[in-house]
C-alpha cells in the first residue's frame, strides 16, 4: 500500500516543474463559476500569486458571463447566444463594459493585492493592447445568417503593454473588450482573447479554466491528451459543441503561434491551476500540436 507523501515531499516533487517554468509566461483564462464562488475565487487567485512568486509570469484574461447575465436580467434584457458567442447590441455592450472593465477587472486586481500579490488591470483599449474588428454573421444549421452585433474579433495584439507590466513585477489582468480604428467598442469572447494574447507573447502555456473537467468523449469520459487533429475529429462529429468551441479555437490559435501546450481544466476544483502546472499527473485536457 503506497505511503501518502508528506507535505515536504509534495513541495519537493514540484521543484522540476518550478524550474522548467522559471521566467516563462503562462496565460490563464479565468471565468465561469470559479468567478462566482468566493472560495474558488480565492483559490484561483492564490494559485496565480504562487505562480508569480516561484518565478513564472502569469497573465490573467478574465470573462464574466454569469455576472453579465445577471446585470442584463436586472436591466430587463434577455441574454442570447449563437455558437457560444453573446449577441451584443448597444445596450448590452454598455453593460458588458461596465461589468467587465469597471467591476470584475478591478475586483480581481484588488483581490490579488489583498492576498499578497500585485496586479495591474487592462482592457484591450489600454496601450493599444488589442485591435478589434466586427465579427462576421454566424450561419445556423438551416443556413440563416445571424448578426452578432457588437461582438468583435481580434485584429491584432501589441504585447508591449503586458510585457512592460511583467517586467515591472506585476501580474497583468486583462478584460476582453477592445476598440476598432473608428472608435467602436466590441465585446470579444474571453477564450479568444486569451488564445490571441498567448500567441502574441509566445507563452509557454495557455490554461483555460472552465466548469467541466475538460473535453469529454461521446461516452462522457475525459480526454486527457489530444492532438489538434484528434480534437478536430471530435468537433466534426458533434462531440465538441457550443461553449467549448471558442475554447478549442483559442487552443488552436495558441499552438499555431508556437505555444507549447494548451490546457482546458475544471476551475471549480480547488487549486486546479497548481495541480495542472506543478504535479506530474495534471488534470483536465491537454492539447498538443
Amino acid at each position: 500500500m503506497p505511503i501518502p507523501a508528506t507535505r515536504a515531499e509534495t513541495i519537493i516533487d514540484a521543484l522540476p516543474y518550478i524550474r522548467a517554468f522559471q521566467g516563462k509566461t503562462v496565460v490563464v483564462k479565468y471565468g465561469g463559476n470559479a468567478m462566482v464562488d468566493p472560495a474558488l475565487t480565492t483559490a484561483v487567485i492564490q494559485d496565480v500569486i504562487l505562480m508569480r512568486l516561484v518565478g513564472m509570469r502569469p497573465v490573467v484574461v478574465h470573462g464574466g458571463g454569469p455576472q453579465i447575465d445577471e446585470a442584463m436580467k436586472t436591466s430587463g434584457l434577455k441574454p442570447m447566444f449563437i455558437q457560444g458567442l453573446r449577441i451584443t447590441d448597444a445596450d448590452t455592450m454598455r453593460i458588458v463594459e461596465r461589468v467587465l472593465v469597471g467591476g470584475i477587472n478591478q475586483g480581481i486586481v484588488a483581490l490579488i493585492g489583498r492576498l499578497g500579490g500585485a496586479a495591474i488591470g487592462l482592457s484591450g483599449k489600454d496601450g493599444g493592447l488589442i485591435r478589434a474588428r466586427k465579427a462576421p454573421p454566424r450561419k445556423l444549421a438551416d443556413g440563416q445568417l445571424v448578426d452578432l452585433g457588437l461582438v468583435g474579433e481580434v485584429a491584432g495584439v501589441d504585447p508591449r503593454p503586458i510585457r512592460t507590466i511583467q517586467e515591472a513585477g506585476y501580474i497583468p489582468v486583462v478584460a476582453p473588450t477592445a476598440g476598432d480604428e473608428e472608435g467602436a467598442t466590441f465585446n470579444i469572447n474571453a477564450d479568444v482573447v486569451a488564445g490571441e494574447i498567448a500567441a502574441a507573447l509566445t507563452a509557454e502555456k495557455l490554461v483555460l479554466l472552465t466548469d467541466t473537467d475538460g473535453i469529454l468523449d461521446r461516452q462522457g469520459a475525459l480526454v486527457s491528451t489530444a492532438t489538434r487533429k484528434e480534437v478536430e475529429r471530435l468537433m466534426a462529429d458533434g462531440t465538441i459543441t457550443k461553449g467549448m468551441l471558442p475554447k478549442v479555437g483559442a487552443c488552436f490559435t495558441a499552438l499555431a503561434a508556437g505555444v507549447r501546450k494548451s490546457h482546458i481544466i475544471n476551475g471549480t476544483r480547488q487549486h486546479a491551476l497548481i495541480e495542472e502546472l506543478l504535479t506530474p499527473d495534471g488534470i483536465g485536457t491537454e492539447i498538443v500540436a
